[in-house]
């Protein structure tokens, strides 16, 4: 499933052209904090299997307004790598390829 270009970043890892995109308003659980935030990445010229990035964090706009610390292209670049290592083909066509890094998320009571 290829990700929707309008509100999707480019992103530059060790020389390959990506985009990435966090969704903009949160989903039910994300709001309440429930759930934490995630992102999706795609190859930006020949996309195939999406990433899909479950953070530790909430979603920023959640609706409590519990402090939560930015996606950075910082933290997209050191998660494409990492799904990289662990066996994302990112110009193969399949299923999502899911990373979660949601150890140490703590949902609101």
């Amino acid at each position: 499933m290829a990700l929707v270009r309008k509100g999707s970043r480019r992103i530059v890892v060790d020389g390959t052209v990506y985009r990435w995109r966090l969704r903009g308003r949160p989903t039910y659980d994300q709001g309440l904090t429930q759930s934490p935030c995630t992102f999706a990445v795609e190859h930006a010229d020949t996309p195939g299997a999406t990433l899909v990035v479950t953070t530790n964090e909430p979603h920023p706009s959640n609706w409590f307004g519990r402090a939560a610390e930015p996606v950075l292209p910082s933290t997209v670049a050191a998660a494409v790598r990492l799904a990289l290592s662990e066996g994302w083909a990112p110009k193969a066509p399949g299923s999502a390829f899911h990373l979660d890094q949601s150890a140490g998320f703590m949902p609101s009571p």
